[in-house]
Order: structure tokens, then sequence, then C-alpha cells
């Protein structure tokens, strides 16, 4: 059963210059895709409104814009994750097949993004009926989301989790002995479901936030990476928490912790349909 090598002996100089340029390659690519998906999504933000609910888009539109945003907000603490990978499989494979390779890495992560995508739909699906039948049960909601947020922070299921994704190296290792049918796939759907495991409380917060809230996923993607790559990482994760517990208690009292739930001007949403319909990702 062949195993991975991390760490190869010894390497001459010019394999060292050759990896340390594929890994920087690894990166550029990295961080233009998610700069690139920020663009799309700041630019898609505009022609849509804050509102409760899927603000009218159909299941595959909004898996869509999901996973644009996923690939937004994860890549750039995927990357470490990604390029280690990338390492394992260096001696194995030539330059295009494990370009290929990690292509099918990064795409079964977001797969795994795409499954959670489809409970945050139900989710805002029944949000915007409950709150289109009683406004007022919006404070509610609010608070139940920044609760349960909060709750999630000092689970265990968030602290298995982001150990893992802190410290992936076993969970690589131990992938050596999956069997080759799309294993790369498998591998990136697997680290992703625990990156889902720890971050699903970080993402519901956008159901009181607002689902296309672009600053606020702005926020949520910088406490990801520095729960992943910061040393401080766990400590920072318990202060969020306590952050999102204060503000279960005020939400209810403060209309303006939560813009995706206010009801806004049905002129407005038209408007905004009509324009999404001349515009699309």
């Amino acid at each position: 059963m062949p195993s991975l090598r991390f760490a190869p002996p010894a390497p001459t100089r010019p394999g060292v210059l050759l990896l340390r340029r594929e890994l920087a390659l690894g990166w550029v690519l990295l961080v233009l895709i998610a700069a690139l998906a920020w663009l799309l999504t700041v630019a898609q933000s505009r022609d849509m409104g804050m509102e409760p609910g899927t603000m009218g888009l159909a299941l595959p539109l909004f898996l869509l814009l999901w996973v644009v945003m996923m690939a937004a907000m994860m890549l750039p603490s995927l990357a470490p994750v990604a390029l280690t990978w990338v390492q394992a499989i260096r001696r194995s494979t030539a330059g295009r097949v494990r370009a290929l390779r990690t292509a099918e890495f990064v795409g079964g992560y977001l797969l795994a993004w795409t499954g959670f995508g489809l409970l945050a739909y139900g989710a805002l699906a029944a949000t915007g009926r409950i709150v289109d039948n009683d406004p007022g049960a919006g404070r509610w909601i609010g608070a139940g989301a920044f609760l349960l947020a909060g709750l999630q922070q000092f689970g265990p299921l968030k602290r298995v989790c982001l150990r893992h994704c802190r410290s992936p190296m076993f969970q690589l290792l131990r992938y050596a002995r999956f069997r080759p049918w799309a294993k790369d796939l498998r591998v990136g759907a697997h680290h992703g479901l625990y990156c889902v495991g720890c971050c699903w409380g970080l993402m519901i917060v956008l159901i009181p936030l607002g689902f296309m809230n672009v600053a606020a996923m702005a926020g949520l993607a910088s406490v990801i990476f520095l729960e992943k790559l910061w040393r401080g990482g766990p400590w920072l994760s318990w202060a969020v928490g306590v952050v999102f517990l204060v503000l279960a208690v005020l939400a209810p009292f403060q209309d303006w912790l939560l813009p995706g739930l206010e009801m806004s001007d049905p002129s407005m949403d038209q408007m905004s349909m009509d324009r999404m319909r001349g515009r699309t990702l």
C-alpha cells in the first residue's frame, strides 16, 4: 500500500526551487479565484436587497450564488491544506495531472458546502414565510440564530472540527489509504465536511445580518481565516462566541442588528428583481 511522503529526504536545490515556485503559484491562483468570487458577489449584491427569505431566487440560482460566496469566503483559509495536498501528490504525478487533481480537491471541498447550501436555502425560505406572516417574529428568529451560533462556538463539534482544520496533517496521511477512484474529490469533500462542521454556526448569522450583506461576509471570512491559521484561533473562536451570545440578548430590542429580517418596500423589491432578470452571474 503506497504511503504519502510529506518531507522528501535531502531534496536537491533545483527541486526545492521548483517546489517553492509551484507553491507560490498555487497561492496566487487560489487568491485570484477568491478575488474573482468576491467581485462577482459584490456585483450581484448591488442588484439584491437585504430582506427575509431567498429574495425570490430559485434553488439552482441560489446554489450557484452560494458556491461563489463560499469560494470567496473559504478559499483563502483552504489554501494551506490544498497546497499541502499538492506536496503530498507531487512526487507521483506530472504537472498537468497535479493541477487537475488539485482542482478536483477544491471541487470536492465546494461540493460539501453546496450540500450545506441546500439546508441554508430551506432555512431562508422558512424564515421568509414566517416573517411575511408575522414581521415581529424576525426579532426572535434573529435572537435564535445568534444564540445558536454562539453556542456552536463553544460546542464539542466546533472544537473537533477546528482542530482538524488547524492541523490536517494526520487526516491527509489517512487519505493516502483511500482507493484511487475519484480520490481527490472525496478527500476534498471529506475535508469540506469538517469545515462545514467548524463554520456552520458562523454562516447562520447571515440570516439576521442578511444573505447578501457583503460587509458581514467579509467579517465572517476574516474570522474563519484567523480561526484556522492564527495561533490564537481557538481564543478568537470563544471571543466570537461571546459576541454572538451578547447579540442574542440584544437582538429582540435592537432592530438595527437584524437588517436581513426587515421587510423592504415592495416597489424596491420589484426594481431589484427586474435588474436581476437582465443580469446573471
